[in-house]
């Protein structure tokens, strides 16, 4: 693209094109979609809160359990059954045990599971450890108790019982027990931090959602409850329950930013269900030896999860969206488009409404190499004829395109209004018959109208007729819009106001528009102006009216 390509390209703008179709049906349906597509994005925006800016939320968590049971003859209190864990924001309460109490590092019976059961010293191999087992096999088997003999290990004796835990749970009564959550958040796109706690908290609530719904203070009973699970069952082999707490706040002028807690079950019941763990208690006895109580916790984990998003109201973000969601009534056109489509594939394409549509709709680009238009003088209509020829274009076979010539119309024909005068006598000077040999025989073959110049070119052998009768160049109406020197000059000032019309060149000027003005005329339109073949007789015809030096005529180029 060169510097006047771009220049045209930057100044100039192209719009697309729309058909606007008259009908009552399409445009209720039209006006019924705009109207449920501007519902659709008023919901979307009113649903979704999509004119407000939003941030998410900062936390950090706190707890404290509070509670005291008494079981098995001992108090337990907080520092009892409240373990620390690793995890973030959680905690975590015992209820139920299993000690192992006077552990002593020497040689004892294995617990009789599967592989550690023997009959004799060969079935126990020194030195190897099972996954199960708790600790080094020395090689022999002893006797576990009167029936059943087991591999002797090298552990802490005696080893642990796998026995299932205690039902009912040793701490079953830790479902009284409280826990306050204490939660600190912070927004850093509006600089908000607010905290759980009410400032006027009474110390003496419990959370229930409908009568205390912020009270930060929780019962563990409700707790389980809340997420649907009974605690006497959980507490046997434990679990683990998540408390989400949700900050959804709206931070315009009215303050609107309080928790909203929720509860429910994460381990699964069906798959290995409940939380254990082990540690032991190391005791220096005075002989020096060490002993140790190891302890098998059960108990429920609970995890703290915060999330929640704060909300301001953006004008900035509300233009944003609604900009966005703007494309969303280009499916109102898409929508219309395709029930147009079905419409023409049923029986309604046979309406003449839909036949319009079609022509006015669809523009058919041909590749101009491969193609050729012609238009005869007793044929309505124009013909497109594909190449590569295989006989004369006047027998080969084309297809009917939808344009009819139409009336001759551009700058000339404001140059049409003269005296008769002039055109008679131009019309006895362009009266005169064309070259000789134009009635060949071989020129019969294909030419109806007996004007037409002998050719062995297929793609020049055209009569401006299909049938036989008078010629079109004999017409009045060729005469005075394609030949007549009076109007063809007066065009081509028209069009420059100062050419100079003694040049010796001006016949070439004048042939070339005489071409232009027949395919006007006859092919309707200019657009088809490189493919429109110009019949025989009319070419020949124009070329002896002006005529070029040296006879040296380059003809229709097929490419």
């Amino acid at each position: 693209m060169g510097v006047r390509g771009w220049l045209k390209f930057l100044t100039e703008y192209d719009s697309p094109k729309y058909i606007r179709m008259q009908s009552v049906t399409w445009g209720f349906v039209k006006c019924l979609l705009y109207v449920t597509v501007a519902l659709s994005v008023c919901c979307i925006v009113i649903i979704y809160r999509l004119y407000e800016e939003t941030d998410e939320v900062n936390s950090s968590v706190r707890t404290n359990v509070k509670g005291v049971a008494y079981t098995n003859d001992r108090i337990w209190d907080t520092a009892e059954y409240t373990i620390p864990m690793q995890a973030v924001n959680s905690f975590f309460v015992m209820t139920n045990i299993i000690k192992t109490e006077n552990q002593f590092e020497q040689r004892c019976p294995e617990y009789p599971f599967g592989k550690a059961i023997c009959s004799s010293d060969k079935s126990c191999e020194k030195g190897s450890v099972n996954i199960h087992s708790h600790g080094i096999q020395t090689g022999r088997c002893v006797n576990y108790n009167a029936t059943v003999k087991t591999c002797e290990v090298k552990a802490w004796c005696p080893v642990e019982s796998m026995e299932k835990p205690p039902e009912p749970a040793v701490l079953r009564s830790s479902e009284d027990f409280t826990v306050l959550i204490k939660n600190n958040i912070y927004f850093p796109k509006f600089n908000y931090t607010i905290l759980n706690v009410p400032a006027n908290l009474n110390s003496s609530c419990t959370y229930n959602k409908i009568t205390s719904p912020l009270c930060p203070i929780f019962r563990l009973g409700d707790i389980l409850q809340e997420a649907k699970e009974n605690f006497s069952e959980v507490a046997v082999k434990g679990g683990i329950i998540a408390i989400e707490i949700n900050w959804d706040c709206n931070l315009d002028s009215f303050y609107d930013c309080n928790p909203k807690y929720g509860f429910r079950r994460l381990d699964d019941k069906k798959i290995q269900p409940g939380f254990h763990f082990r540690y032991a208690r190391y005791y220096k006895l005075p002989n020096g030896k060490e002993q140790r109580t190891l302890f098998k916790v059960y108990g429920i984990r609970f995890d703290v999860l915060v999330f929640g998003t704060g909300r301001k109201f953006n004008g900035v973000e509300l233009i944003k969206n609604i900009g966005s969601m703007i494309s969303y009534f280009g499916l109102v056109a898409t929508a219309i488009e395709i029930a147009i489509c079905l419409c023409n594939c049923s029986r309604c394409s046979k309406s003449p409404f839909y036949k319009i549509y079609n022509r006015k709709k669809y523009e058919t680009l041909l590749n101009p190499r491969q193609v050729m238009f012609v238009s005869y003088v007793d044929e309505p209509h124009v013909t497109l004829i594909k190449k590569p020829l295989k006989t004369s274009l006047q027998h080969a076979q084309g297809s009917i395109v939808e344009s009819h010539p139409v009336k001759f119309y551009d700058a000339g024909s404001c140059c049409t209004s003269q005296s008769n005068e002039n055109l008679d006598n131009e019309e006895y000077e362009l009266g005169r018959p064309l070259r000789q040999g134009a009635f060949s025989p071989d020129c019969q073959k294909w030419c109806c109208c007996g004007n037409c110049q002998p050719t062995e070119k297929y793609h020049e052998q055209l009569c401006c007729r299909r049938t036989e009768g008078p010629c079109i160049t004999t017409s009045h109406w060729f005469l005075q819009l394609v030949l007549s020197s009076h109007t063809l000059r007066k065009a081509l000032l028209y069009e420059d106001p100062f050419l100079n019309l003694t040049d010796g060149n001006i016949n070439n000027q004048l042939r070339h528009l005489a071409y232009k003005q027949y395919v006007h005329w006859r092919f309707g339109s200019f657009d088809l102006e490189d493919r429109a073949v110009i019949p025989s007789c009319c070419r020949w015809k124009i070329r002896d009216t002006y005529p070029k030096a040296g006879n040296d005529y380059t003809g229709f180029k097929m490419e």
